[in-house]
Formats: C-alpha cells, sequence, structure tokens
C-alpha cells in the first residue's frame, strides 16, 4: 500500500490516507463511513495519523489492508479525493528524529576525492550516519526557501526507510520487521555553508540543516517484493531532473551497507522510535557536488523545479523559492 499525509487546499488539519486506484482514500472518513454504512466499527481504531499508526504498526497495518480490500465495491466518492484537491506533507511531517547514511559507496568516494582524500577503510566496516534537522520536513510539490548566506545549493537524490514498531539493540538480522516502509528523500544542501564546517571535523550541520523533502508517499514493502535482485538487493532505478533535464541516474541496488546493518548501528545503546526516518546517502551521481556544476549548468538557483523519481516510490518534485 501507498500512505501518505496530506492536507485539503481550503483546511490546515493534517489528513491520513492511501492511494486506491486514482483516489487518495481519508482513512479516518472511510471508517466512519463504514461504521454508519456498514455497521462496522472495526476501523475507529485505525490512529488519526501516520505517525500514531506506526506505534503499533503490525496491528494498524492488518486493519488498513482489511479496508483496503472492503472499500472496492463501495462509493468511494463519499471518502476520497483526487490529487488536485490535497496539499503533499511529509509522509511523517515531524518526525521524532531523522539520521541520514553514507551507504552509497561511488559517492563516498567522489565526495573524498574532493576534498583530496582516500577511501577510509573504516568506511566499509561500519554505516556511518548525521542526525539532520527533524523540523524542518517538506512534502511532495512544497516550495522550498532558497537558504541565506549560500551560493551552492545542491540536491541530493536518496531514498529512506520509515520506521515502524520501535526498539534499541536490534540485530541486522531483525531488521526487516522495523521497517514500516520506503520513501524518497532530498538531502538538500548549502555547499558553501557545509565546507565551512567539514574541516573542523563536526558536521554537516549548517550546511543541511534548512530543509529534507519526503514523499510522495511511504510504499510498504510488499508492494515491492518483486524489486528485489538475486544478490538481495533492492533493484529501483533512481533519476533526478531538474528543470525536467535529467541530471541524475542511479540505482538503488549499488547501496553498499543495508538498512538491516544501518539499522543495527542506529538502534545500538539508543531507542530507534516509530516514525523515525533513515537515509541512505546520496546515490553515485546523485549531486551536483558529485557531477561538478560545470557540468550540471550550474547550481540549484530560485524558480528551479527538482524532480527526484525512484522506480515504484513515485516523484518527489519541489520548487526552489
Amino acid at each position: 500500500m501507498k500512505f501518505l499525509t496530506f492536507t485539503l487546499n481550503n483546511s490546515s488539519k493534517d489528513r491520513f490516507g492511501f492511494v486506491f486506484e486514482d483516489k487518495i482514500i481519508d482513512i479516518n472518513k472511510c471508517a466512519e463511513w463504514m461504521k454508519d454504512n456498514k455497521n462496522n466499527s472495526s476501523f475507529n481504531r485505525i490512529p488519526s495519523t501516520l505517525t500514531d499508526s506506526l506505534i503499533d504498526w503490525d496491528v494498524n497495518l492488518s486493519l488498513l489492508i482489511e479496508m483496503n480490500e472492503l472499500i472496492k465495491d463501495s462509493d468511494i466518492e463519499k471518502f476520497s479525493f483526487s490529487d488536485s484537491e490535497i496539499i503533499f506533507l511529509p509522509p511523517v511531517p515531524n518526525p521524532p528524529s531523522f539520521r541520514d547514511f553514507y551507504a552509497f559507496e561511488q559517492h563516498v568516494m567522489a565526495a573524498r576525492k574532493l576534498r583530496g582524500l582516500e577511501m577510509n577503510p573504516d568506511w566499509y566496516k561500519i554505516p556511518i550516519f548525521y542526525f539532520s534537522n527533524p523540523n524542518c520536513c517538506y512534502g511532495h510539490k512544497q516550495e522550498i526557501p532558497y537558504p541565506k548566506q549560500t551560493d551552492e545549493l545542491d540536491f541530493e537524490l536518496e531514498f529512506a526507510i520509515i520506521v515502524g514498531n520501535g526498539g534499541i539493540n536490534i540485530d541486522s538480522s531483525d531488521a526487516e520487521q522495523y521497517i514500516a516502509g520506503y520513501t524518497i528523500l532530498n538531502d538538500w544542501s548549502a555547499r558553501d555553508l557545509q565546507r565551512e564546517e567539514m574541516p573542523m571535523s563536526l558536521g554537516p550541520a549548517k550546511g543541511k540543516d534548512f530543509a529534507s523533502s519526503f514523499g510522495p508517499y511511504m510504499v510498504t514493502k510488499d508492494e515491492l517484493s518483486d524489486a528485489w535482485d538475486d544478490q538481495g538487493n533492492l533493484n529501483l532505478r533512481m533519476t533526478c531532473h531538474v528543470n525536467d533535464k535529467l541530471i541524475s541516474d542511479g540505482n538503488t541496488n549499488d547501496l553498499y551497507h543495508s538498512f538491516g546493518d544501518m539499522i543495527e548501528r542506529a538502534s545500538l545503546n539508543t531507542n530507534l522510535l516509530p516514525g523515525d526516518y533513515i537515509g541512505s546517502g546520496t546515490v553515485g551521481t546523485g549531486c551536483i557536488l558529485e557531477l561538478r556544476p560545470e557540468n550540471t549548468d550550474g547550481w540549484i538557483e530560485k524558480g528551479d523545479k527538482v524532480t527526484l523519481t525512484v522506480e515504484r516510490l513515485g516523484s518527489l518534485e519541489n520548487k526552489i523559492i
């Protein structure tokens, strides 16, 4: 299933929904309709937000799958909207935390080479991450304010998991049960600000904490059951278009560290919470820093439209203002 958080054009209230054919089902409205018209109140137990549903995800997902089956013969116009009627928010608008890993070898190698550095052999042993700002998350088609004091705005083509249930000291072999679903991530970066802080061995921070985009959906694992290759890697094409021009072209199967290993590392001695984002890091060719601005018509500018697409996960589009 594909889940999302959205508002309506005439309302600021966050709504929890899923995609059904070409419509967005409002889960709470559907639950009320089922109670009133089908004498079935079981769906009223579903929390009103995706964030709250992730706390007891296995139980709530079972109810949501049942709802998805039962509405096939219903008048869905009573509790659904079209894309044009909604404003997409990040699947989890206010996550407890956002950890972004550094798990694609090609990008790490290219970024270190630009700084005159060889690959650190420990990178192959330990999946590393930084904490980004959970309070500046944007959704599909939301406008991103151009950050102050930078002339080198960059995108980063990534994908992420959203944690369900939560736990501490999770073994990588058990990590699959803590993945509620997958989403697209754009880890926006102010490269000149980042360049100032990185030589001091603490960061990135200020070069990253102004915006991160997620969405448009959280796609559950069953939707991707046939997308794994013979080596056990998720095989999905990843692209970025800037103003409709193809800039980046990579694949999820180039991930060196698995999300299982990332979850094990992230949960060491601390609780992963339902709704946490865990990002993959940038895929090879997935940013201007790696491709170089002279090869991409420069850095991202005000007015540019950046569209990240990951096969089976959708497209995440934002305009810089």
